[in-house]
């Protein structure tokens, strides 16, 4: 029997088919090759469309199908990973109404904050465990505010995960888990929250049906099941934001484990068994994957937005030629410290660690007798590295305290130079672990459909790759460039 496993990201869609028996990768691609734009129609707007994601999931699907390394009939079910805190909004022909109101967004930021203030600091840090902040409720009220003709189209908003399992099925259903991503879910009474729907004047109807994490969110519809060439038997048993997933993918399902992943965003999430939150919102609590009403597990999120982002910036712009792998053996080519040259890596909206301000992103210091393109690309890798690792120390407000991360060997991972120095910067170990998005969706999938007994023997056979510790030798000189670096933020603010 095999899994599929659909991560929708922000930059690309990818696919793992997964044997279910032994847990081991049998095939794994991504579509487009050519990373997916992110639209801002005005500063500080980000929007993708809802159906070019659903394109690239069916393109993806059918170009793993053609690598005739597995037989796609014998796919029993669908898990999906998806990029959080996206608004999708259809009307009544199950049509996209506008495009979607991506993560890094920082449109509703003033909304967010009026909600927090009118509907009481207390309510909303211990029933919702965050402010509305710049989340999907007050993404939602941006469109009703600013655009009431599209508004008043909308009969279902859902979160992207939900929108790509229904246009498989033809069905929409939603999870605790993702209504707490957008901040509608009441943690205190275990559903939607009335006193936030009522502030904003949305009504029960627009969400659809909740059930839990792991569970059948419907049979793939019978004619998107030939076009892809899949059995008409195939379920969509999993759906989780990335993070949560993540999380998952590297057996991060008790109180005490931390994932952490550095993709478009860096994140480092924790989970607890209580209902913990940030005084301050600048970390977040949601409803992880295993969350049950008899069970709390929370996620606690810490999250930079402009990470991959940005290395992906450096590379169109200073470094087109070289490959992600040539980037980082030139980053570190060069010593700790980048030379003096800091950066600021916040260029991709409102940071959420700084209270949804935006910062910026800068190199600072700049001389140009003494950086070139090394020192350019070291400093970015270490500016993403000290923003991650200044997010870790603020999760200790919210009593999450690393003394070892896990993270996927991928993306940002891939750099020595990179998780040396997130290592060294906050004096946290990384086991460094074989999975993906993906990957992990895949697992998810079986779990879903009961295949596995229980969360641990889903993820019972990932591969640990290696574990980076601190290097003694390199604390001083690493401390020194994470002090001048904070120290420069901290001017900023």
């Amino acid at each position: 029997m095999l899994l599929c496993g659909v991560d929708v990201g922000t930059s690309s869609i990818k696919v793992s088919v997964v044997d279910a028996a032994n847990q081991q990768l049998i095939y794994s691609t991504s579509f487009p090759e050519i990373e997916n734009e992110i639209s801002s129609p005005a500063p500080g707007f980000a929007e993708q469309d809802p159906e070019h994601w659903w394109f690239c999931v069916q393109q993806a699907i059918l170009k793993a199908n053609a690598s005739n390394t597995y037989r796609s009939i014998d796919i029993a079910a669908i898990g999906i990973s998806y990029q959080m805190h996206g608004l999708v909004v259809l009307d009544e022909h199950q049509q996209v109404v506008r495009p979607s109101i991506i993560w890094c967004d920082s449109r509703a930021v003033e909304i967010g904050n009026n909600a927090f203030e009118a509907i009481g600091h207390p309510y909303c840090q211990t029933n919702l465990l965050n402010s509305p902040g710049n989340f999907t409720a007050s993404k939602l009220a941006w469109v009703k505010a600013n655009q009431p003709d599209l508004y008043a189209r909308i009969k279902q908003v859902m979160l992207p995960g939900d929108f790509i399992a229904g246009r498989l099925t033809k069905q929409f259903t939603t999870t605790a888990s993702a209504l707490s991503e957008g901040i509608f879910y009441d943690f205190q009474d275990d559903k939607l929250a009335k006193p936030l729907l009522d502030y904003f004047g949305f009504e029960e109807s627009l969400f659809p049906h909740i059930q839990d994490v792991f569970s059948n969110h419907g049979i793939v519809d019978a004619e998107v099941a030939t076009s892809l060439g899949l059995n008409k038997q195939v379920q969509v048993t999993y759906k989780a934001g990335d993070q949560p997933n993540n999380a998952f993918s590297l057996g991060v399902l008790q109180p005490g484990d931390i994932a952490t992943t550095a993709g478009t965003s860096g994140v480092v999430y924790g989970v607890s068994d209580e209902l913990k939150y940030d005084k301050y919102s600048r970390v977040n609590s949601f409803a992880h994957v295993n969350y049950q009403k008899s069970a709390k597990r929370i996620g606690v999120l810490m999250c930079i937005n402009g990470t991959g982002i940005l290395n992906r910036w450096v590379k169109q712009t200073i470094s087109p030629e070289l490959s992600y792998s040539q980037m980082n053996e030139l980053a570190a080519s060069t010593s700790i410290g980048s030379r003096g040259l800091l950066c600021v890596p916040f260029g991709n909206g409102a940071e959420r660690i700084f209270q949804n301000q935006l910062v910026g992103g800068s190199f600072e210091h700049l001389d140009f007798n003494r950086h070139g393109r090394a020192e350019m690309i070291r400093s970015a890798q270490e500016g993403i590295a000290f923003s991650m690792a200044y997010g870790i120390e603020m999760l200790a407000d919210a009593g999450i305290n690393p003394v070892k991360l896990k993270a996927g060997f991928a993306n940002m991972y891939l750099s020595d130079v990179f998780a040396q120095t997130i290592v060294n910067a906050s004096n946290v170990s990384v086991d460094l672990l074989e999975s993906d998005g993906a990957f992990g969706a895949a697992l998810g999938a079986g779990l879903g459909l009961k295949y596995y007994a229980n969360e641990e023997e889903a993820v019972a056979n990932i591969k640990h790759i290696k574990t980076i510790n601190p290097i003694q030798a390199d604390l001083e000189q690493t401390k020194n460039a994470y002090e001048a670096w904070k120290e420069l933020v901290n001017r900023k603010l």
